[in-house]
This record gives structure tokens, sequence and C-alpha cells, in this order.
């Protein structure tokens, strides 16, 4: 491979999402000065630039574009290569990749602890997902599917059937006025300033967490900047923001500095299990059967 590092393709391809260095090193767990040498290291073995950087912005240039459009696929079915090797070795069937965003309640991990003992020989991995991209991870091959809040409108990803119904509540810190009510309405969220969920969040996955309109038309307004659920909920805690989140994941988060306010006149939210629409793979159908006969039995 021309001497080529899996470090070095690695930091590009990370350097391709985010196209900032401080970030990239963040994703990488290197300092902003390994994350260069790595990418000055490639460049060298192409012989061009993939990436025009400026004091204001960090882009792909063309060679940059077209290497990393061949380059993605071809790293992702390297990686599946070795874990299907590995798998060999250790007399696993296969693994199973599956992420979430914020906590795992009782209901996904009933899910999950079904589908392992109708499928012993699968290893099923767990990740955590970014609150501000949880679709990334699926549509980059990083986690097979994820188990997310509804609704989903993405049309590149098939969603399954929902379930674990839960009531929402309005997370403010201990301090917040809110916080010594028995519960709020949906017009009271004028009142408190939501957290920015960070940039590549789709719009309706920002709206479910961080509403900018009260049902009424009232606006909201908008608190500092998260990329994490465990970010979020920092910022609650700090008095710099409020959020909207689930009943499971309120009760999984108690004792942090923060207050969980019923909200009475908005929907219960729901979970499904969602996987890319093309080539899914079977250990996903699985589990989406799995889940939609284990499910009834799992909800809250």
């Amino acid at each position: 491979m021309y001497g080529l590092e899996a470090r070095e393709l690695e930091c590009f391809l990370v350097l391709s999402e985010e196209l900032h260095f401080g970030r990239a090193a963040e994703r990488l767990y290197v300092s902003q000065g390994r994350v260069s040498q790595l990418l000055r290291a490639l460049e060298s073995r192409i012989g061009g630039r993939l990436l025009e950087r400026s004091s204001r912005r960090v882009a792909l240039t063309p060679l940059g574009e077209r290497f990393v459009g061949e380059l993605r696929p071809a790293y992702a079915a390297l990686h599946e290569v070795v874990a299907g090797a590995r798998d060999l070795a250790r007399g696993v069937a296969g693994r199973l990749r599956v992420g979430f965003v914020g906590t795992p309640n009782r209901s996904l991990m009933g899910v999950l602890d079904a589908y392992a003992l109708r499928y012993p020989d699968v290893e099923v991995g767990v990740d955590e997902l970014a609150l501000n991209d949880p679709f990334g991870p699926i549509r980059r091959g990083e986690v097979d599917a994820a188990f997310v809040c509804l609704p989903v409108a993405e049309p590149d990803l098939a969603v399954g059937r929902a379930f674990s119904g839960a009531p929402q509540v309005l997370a403010v810190s201990e301090r917040h006025p809110l916080a010594a009510r028995a519960s709020v309405g949906a017009e009271d969220l004028a009142a408190c300033a939501m957290v920015d969920i960070d940039e590549p969040a789709p719009a309706a996955w920002r709206e479910l967490f961080a509403p900018t309109r009260t049902p009424g038309g009232l606006p909201i307004a908008r608190g500092p900047r998260v990329r994490t659920f465990q970010a979020a909920m920092t910022t609650v805690a700090a008095d710099r923001a409020a959020m909207v989140i689930c009943h499971p994941s309120a009760q999984f988060n108690r004792g942090r500095g923060v207050a969980f306010v019923p909200i009475r006149d908005l929907p219960d939210t729901s979970l499904a299990l969602v996987w890319p629409r093309e080539a899914p793979g079977p250990r996903v159908l699985d589990l989406d059967r799995v889940v939609r006969e284990a499910a009834p039995d799992c909800a809250l």
C-alpha cells in the first residue's frame, strides 16, 4: 500500500467529516499537532494536497473530494475483513454493533437480552452516539443499527416498530424557577432557554429535544451549543439552558443537580430501531424481528 499507515487514513477520514482540526483531534484522542503531522505524511505519500487550510476554513481539494469518496467504502470493507477474521478466531458467528443516544433504558436492554438469548453466537456491541449526530455513525458503517427517538424522517434509513413509549419531561437546573413545579405545560417552555444542539443534527431531531417554539407559537431562546447528551446535562445542571428528554432518561440521570419536571401536554416519545435502507445485513433484520416480538413485553 505504498507505505500507507492506517492511522493516516483514519485521520483524513475524520478530518473530511469535521473540516476542523480541533474537533478531529478530539475524536481521535490526539493533539492538533499530531493531526497535522498525519495529514502531511499522507499528502506526501500521495503527492498532492488533500485539504486547503486557512485561518478561517478547512476544505477538501478536488483531489481530496475524489480520494475520500473512494477511500471510505474501501476503509469500511477493510475493517469488516479484520473484524470477520477476529470473530472466526474467537469462535463467534458474527458481530452486531448497535448505537443509542443518551441512556439505554430498560426496554432497549430487554430487546438486546432477548436477541442474545436467541443468537448466542453473535457478539453484540453497544455504543453511545453523539446527540448532534445520531444518524452519521449508521451511514458511515460505524454501527449496524441504532435505537433512536421518533420521529425519524431520513429517506436513506429504514425505521422499525415503535416501542418503549414514555412521557416527556423538562430538564432544568435545580435552581431554575420551574424546578419546584409539580408539572409544566408546553407553553411554559417559553420561560426557558433550550440547549442548542450542534450540527449536523437534522432540524426535526433538534426540535425533539430543544424546541424553538411552543405549540402555541411562542419563541424559545437558545442556550449554549452542545454535541453530546452528557454535555447537555452538564449545561442544564449549570443553569445555562434546559432540555426536553424522555422519562426513562430522567430516571437514570437523577441526582446530578438537575430537576425533571413532567410536561403535561406533549405526546409520549417512542424508540425505534433504525438501519440503512440498502443492504442492512441479516443480523440487523434478525434484531428487527426480535424488536417486533419482544418489545410488547419490554414496554415501560
